[in-house]
């Protein structure tokens, strides 16, 4: 069987628009899609057992309530749900490793919600072996798609762009196919963002060249860039590519160029911390900041 589309469920607005997001993608991809709760024993002295039954009622009702919304706008998912014990990071990050993709719901700014509160999420998202995508609470299918001609919202026009936020001193091959096969399974065109900062003098190693000029620093950067790409457009020539070098902050140049795109591709450097599993600056702001659904992939 394949692997599923994985998606964190508790009750809120947020993990409702991600369960609806996850299914659309389930069908994009010919998964089937699982509801996965995850909750925490915490029984009280002469109360654990109706304590257990409480929170397992909890989230039966999620589930229910999520599954009875992918039934009314995706009903040809094939669907079913889990309920998963133990500290929500921990069960998250291994029901990820059984997943092609986990979906988890988010508050961008204000954090997140459930049992998916803050460091749960962001711990899910620093330690997950597979691909976790972030969506936000009123996210819907017309989202993802460009406005009908009257710019109204429609499901019937194409796809959105999907950004890709690459680092071209270190690009991965993991994080490119996953943003050049979720662009090729909408039709969608992709658009790769480099963003550069010029070095001081005091940077420079032996050897390094302080080119004269901006222009011809991006020059350099889009020559590059294009290098790179060239293989990924051969081996998905179906898949429309834009490519872009801007100067300035990684984290804010990816907010700007994913504004109304209907999905954000980053990565996530997989490596073994002393202080444990981080984001990174640039994930961990584009979390927080972007207003589409965000995918984090990790790497080595």
């Amino acid at each position: 069987m394949l692997p599923p589309i994985m998606v964190g469920v508790d009750g809120s607005a947020e993990s409702l628009a991600a369960a609806e997001w996850a299914a659309r993608e389930a069908v994009r991809r010919d998964r089937p899609l699982r509801l996965v709760h995850a909750w925490n024993r915490h029984p009280r002295e002469g109360a654990g057992e109706p304590a257990t039954a409480a929170q397992r009622y909890l989230a039966r009702r999620a589930l229910r309530q999520a599954e009875d919304r992918i039934r009314r706008t995706c009903p040809g998912v094939k669907l079913d749900d889990e309920q998963v014990e133990g500290p929500a990071t921990a069960a998250l990050v291994h029901a990820a490793e059984q997943a092609d993709l986990l979906v988890l719901g988010s508050r961008g700014l204000s954090g997140f919600t459930g049992f998916l509160v803050g460091s749960v999420a962001l711990g899910v998202v620093a330690r997950a072996g597979r691909p976790v995508v972030l969506v936000q609470a009123g996210e819907e299918a017309s989202d993802e798609h460009l406005p009908a001609d009257d710019g109204s919202p429609s499901t019937r026009t194409g796809y959105r762009d999907v950004v890709l936020g690459i680092d071209l001193g270190d690009p991965c091959d993991e994080v490119i196919e996953f943003a050049f096969e979720v662009a090729r399974l909408r039709g969608a065109r992709l658009h790769v963002v480099h963003a550069w900062q010029a070095p001081s003098p005091s940077g420079l190693g032996p050897g390094d060249i302080g080119l004269v000029s901006g222009p011809e620093q991006a020059d350099e950067w889009l020559g590059f860039l294009t290098a790179v790409m060239k293989v990924w457009r051969d081996k998905y020539p179906e898949v429309e590519v834009v490519e872009t070098v801007t100067e300035g902050r990684a984290q804010s140049e990816l907010v700007r160029a994913a504004t109304g795109a209907s999905l954000l591709v980053v990565g996530r450097r997989v490596t073994e911390r002393p202080t444990g599993a981080r984001t990174g600056p640039v994930t961990h702001t584009v979390i927080h900041h972007v207003g589409c659904p965000v995918a984090v992939v990790p790497h080595e």
